[in-house]
């Protein structure tokens, strides 16, 4: 049972804005600030500051160790465990971290995928602080989250070249808006969603199939007699025993400052969906590996294992990871958000159409991004998107966009009342579209959701991709 509000324990074991403000100097706050919210290089001279104030807050936490984040070409995270003790002269130990150690590690190198970058004798990399995501407390260790790159300097992690594709089409997009007269906005960062799909299974099961526990996937067996034939799995009443491990799992990613929202039964049985707000994009990656590895510490606390292989049993579902992206300015704007008049609104056609052109020329990347045994077992089956890139953007848009081309006036429609018979329930307008299901890529009223992903597999690859590729098309357009 909570004993402490929401509001309370969310983000307690974070060292967010809010803890920044209380115990650093105000213009070592505003300097980090202006790196966080404006994309400032960093100031040097204020590392060890803000060092001995995260480490001053950590140790108040029972912290007695630091680690470097990072997360290599694994497709998980990776961490390397320094304590705080430092030796002092009379034999006793002292607690200290400086700005270097905060700053820059050094782990090996050589035993981790390089795509061929170097030879496997070269064994010096370097993680280096990310001060757009907050450092967090695993257990007794503070996690700085870190980029991970060679001697040479080539990205040999996931987090680099994600935040390159990010200020690739910052760059770009502020481009386009100073056409549009924007003056107000001095940055544009790109938000995603991640829907996060899982099965539930009991440990003792779990423990009895050699097939599961070595590959993730039941590779043999006979079907069950009651599958998702008759849909009464999908948000269904969620079972006592699987209610209180989503509770426990709110918890533990309310502190680590997850924005963790929604929850229910997904269409198979045993299994389930979590849904957070969405996030800048940097930050959504680091929180969807953190929910991935808390969701399988807390199933075993509650007796249970968590599967997240895309593909785990044959003739039922498989779980995917729905990529809800956008664009979003500095001023609050989401650039993706058609407003009331679509035809009259010009900035977003242009950005919609930046899109579109970005998936239709550059759709194999997409798809490469998203390619795995797991996931090629589950596209294209049962409820799956298909296993080929396309895309769904509604009558109204598909309109508007055909008028545009044939040189045609668009006219505009009213907004029609849902009337479902009953006088005493209310009545609101309805959307310009129904909603695609199975769609790979679709326009979901103020964003684009990419279905083609796969439960286990790390959200950054995707986004690098479809940032990357979109700010190629605006600086086409741009130019």
């Amino acid at each position: 049972m909570l004993t402490e509000s929401v509001p309370e324990i969310f983000g307690s074991m974070v060292f967010d804005d809010r803890t920044m403000q209380e115990r650093l100097p105000r213009e070592v706050y505003k300097k980090l600030q202006q790196t966080i919210q404006e994309g400032k290089s960093l100031d040097p001279s204020i590392a060890n500051t803000v060092a001995s104030a995260m480490k001053d807050w950590a140790l108040e936490k029972g912290c007695t160790h630091f680690t470097h984040w990072f997360q290599p070409m694994t497709g998980i995270t990776a961490e390397k465990h320094d304590s705080f003790i430092s030796p002092v002269s009379d034999g006793s130990v002292m607690m200290e971290f400086s700005g270097k150690e905060l700053v820059r590690g050094e782990p090996d190198a050589s035993s981790f995928p390089s795509g061929g970058l170097r030879a496997t004798f070269e064994a010096r990399g370097y993680t280096a602080w990310d001060p757009t995501s907050y450092a967090f407390i695993k257990g007794k260790t503070l996690c700085i989250p870190t980029v991970f790159c060679s001697y040479t300097g080539e990205a040999l992690d996931k987090k680099t070249p994600l935040l390159r594709s990010m200020e690739a089409l910052n760059k770009q997009a502020m481009r386009i808006l100073k056409l549009f007269g924007n003056k107000d906005v001095h940055s544009v960062c790109t938000t995603v969603g991640p829907e996060q799909e899982y099965f539930l299974i009991d440990r003792d099961l779990y423990n009895q199939r050699e097939d599961l526990i070595l590959t993730g996937r039941t590779l043999f067996g006979a079907r069950p007699p009651r599958g998702q034939e008759l849909e009464d799995h999908y948000f269904g009443a969620i079972k006592p025993k699987v209610a209180a491990f989503m509770a426990d799992l709110d918890h533990e990613l309310w502190k680590l400052g997850v924005l963790a929202k929604t929850e229910h039964n997904e269409v198979a049985p045993a299994q389930h969906e979590l849904a957070p707000i969405f996030n800048n994009t940097n930050v959504a990656a680091d929180h969807n590996q953190l929910t991935m590895e808390v969701m399988k510490k807390v199933a075993e606390r509650h007796g249970m294992y968590c599967l997240l292989h895309e593909k785990p049993f044959e003739g039922v579902n498989g779980s995917g990871k729905h990529n809800n992206w956008s664009m979003s300015t500095d001023t609050g704007v989401n650039l993706l958000e058609p407003g009331d008049s679509p035809m009259e609104n010009a900035q977003f056609l242009l950005f919609l159409v930046a899109v579109i052109k970005a998936v239709d020329e550059y759709q194999d990347l997409l798809r490469i991004s998203v390619a795995s045994p797991g996931n090629d077992h589950r596209l294209g089956a049962n409820e799956a998107p298909p296993a080929i890139l396309s895309i769904f953007i509604g009558d109204e848009l598909s309109e508007i966009l055909k008028c545009l081309e044939e040189g045609k006036p668009y006219s505009q429609k009213d907004k029609k009342i849902l009337k479902v018979g009953v006088h005493t329930l209310p009545r609101f307008p309805k959307d310009a579209t129904d909603r695609n299901r199975t769609s790979p890529f679709a326009f979901t009223g103020n964003k684009f959701e990419f279905r083609m992903l796969g439960s286990a597999l790390s959200i950054s690859g995707p986004n690098i991709v479809l940032n990357t590729i979109v700010a190629e098309e605006l600086k086409g357009f741009a130019d």
